[in-house]
């Protein structure tokens, strides 16, 4: 039996909208503080991923950041075309890209940072700071927790 009858719950008390809102809030936040830089939240996960892993096989980078082969390509093909980020055959598999973050990439990364850290942090602003950090690991749990259940799962993910 369900917890709860969905169908006659308000939508504003549902957590698949408030998740699904929150993301749209997050976003907008990410466009208006880095729309200067003209990069969107995924692209942003990407470049910070080849920033701290490295130069890294595309289908790795696919995993580490929960995108599957078809999004990844089309991320990975437009980073490309503006000189963030090189591919090229992996020595290990040929049939692998390896992706690596060019010194433009960097240069751009480094750009945005502060924007993207105030993006976040007025995401959860109107929560206390012990709420937020709260909030943070009952995230964390719901996205371990069910990371499996999607078509591009994140390698490692854990609630910590």
């Amino acid at each position: 039996m369900p917890e709860r009858d969905w169908r006659i719950t308000e939508l504003t008390e549902r957590p698949g909208f408030l998740i699904r809102r929150l993301h749209q809030i997050h976003a907008a936040l990410f466009a208006e503080e880095c729309a200067a830089e003209g990069i969107t939240p995924v692209q942003y996960s990407l470049l910070t991923v080849l920033d701290q892993m490295g130069a890294v096989e595309q289908i790795a980078l696919s995993r580490a950041v929960g995108l599957d082969r078809t999004n990844i390509a089309d991320v990975v093909a437009r980073l490309e075309t503006r000189g963030l980020i090189s591919r090229a055959v992996s020595p290990r598999d040929k049939r692998m890209k390896l992706v690596t973050l060019t010194k433009a990439g960097r240069a751009r990364l480094e750009r945005v940072q502060d924007g993207a850290a105030r993006a976040h942090a007025r995401t959860v602003e109107a929560l206390p700071p012990g709420e937020r950090r709260r909030f943070l690991q009952a995230l964390r749990r719901l996205v371990a927790a069910n990371n499996d259940t999607t078509r591009s799962p994140v390698d490692g993910f854990d609630e910590r």
